[in-house]
């Protein structure tokens, strides 16, 4: 079996990506499909998101395989699975967020995607709470700490706010912190969005309408995330991630990236004169760069 190289696995990331969003927004799209094939078009939404899922899976389970890449993945989905049963009943508090973005952040897209899938997968096999929301759970929370991991450089290298400053760590954190907040928001947003013609009857402002224009739909869809989550669930949870983030963000990010992974490249953003500096791993076959300074001399 010939191994997928990092842009082929980028590619095939992105396109099974593009493909999911399809399927969470089958109900946008369903009234341009022949009015006879209509009903069909959530049970296709419904197939093709756990196959993704599955698909994309072992692409980058074979990407990242290494002993200690899986042995770091099952500790922090068993760590986010846990956090996310712990929260369970209280409403919209989604502390494993934190650990998505971080993680995601420290160890890149690839792992951030895999640690999402994995850590709903283990909670919802723990907590017995499998069903046909499962798959597309696992792609939202995929998708936020992928997110993490494709989120720019903070300040210039040289700079004050550069990365190994303090100012540089301190912008991370506020980039992150932010980027926690967009992110509880889109998953809601998404998460309303595949399931939102059976959770609403028929007749109302907030329906699906299948015959109806699109812009139409889009207003009643909107209207309908507004009332039922966005200002509550989704508040609660933007909420929890922010002070999460911002609280245990700098001592968790350096503790991640001590655990340096083949393959990734964690960016440094330890402040000068303390902490723990970290730097992109060494790739594997490279090798150090000699000694230019002069040896000190042996004595007799």
């Amino acid at each position: 079996m010939i191994r997928a190289g990092g842009r082929w696995t980028a590619g095939i990331l992105v396109g099974g990506s593009i493909l999911a969003a399809a399927g969470f927004a089958w109900p946008l799209f369903a009234a341009a499909v022949p009015r006879d094939a209509q009903a069909a078009v959530p049970i296709v939404a419904f197939a093709l998101v756990p196959a993704l899922v599955v698909a994309l899976a072992l692409t980058l389970d074979r990407e990242m395989y290494t002993a200690k890449t899986v042995a770091l993945l099952g500790v922090l989905s068993a760590v986010g699975a846990a956090v996310r049963i712990a929260g369970t009943g209280v409403g919209g508090v989604e502390a494993v967020f934190v650990l998505l973005v971080l993680a995601g952040r420290a160890y890149g897209a690839r792992f951030g995607f895999l640690l999402g899938l994995l850590t709903i997968a283990v909670s919802s096999m723990l907590w017995g709470g499998f069903g046909p929301w499962t798959p597309f759970q696992m792609f939202a929370c995929g998708w936020v700490g992928a997110g993490a991991g494709l989120l720019p450089q903070v300040g210039r290298t040289g700079t004050r706010a550069g990365p190994g400053s303090r100012l540089g760590a301190r912008l991370e954190i506020a980039l992150l912190a932010g980027y926690g907040i967009a992110a509880s928001y889109l998953f809601g947003l998404v998460m309303n969005l595949w399931f939102w013609p059976f959770a609403v009857g028929g007749g109302t402002g907030i329906s699906y309408a299948a015959d109806a224009p699109l812009g139409e739909n889009v207003a009643s869809f909107t209207l309908y995330t507004l009332v039922t989550s966005t200002l509550t669930w989704d508040t609660v949870r933007a909420v929890t991630t922010f002070a999460g983030i911002v609280l245990v963000g700098p001592a968790a990010l350096s503790a991640l990236r001590r655990a340096r992974l083949p393959g990734a490249r964690p960016r440094s953003t330890s402040p000068r004169g303390g902490g723990t500096r970290t730097h992109p791993s060494t790739a594997p076959g490279a090798v150090a760069a000699p000694r230019t300074g002069p040896r000190p001399s042996a004595r007799a």
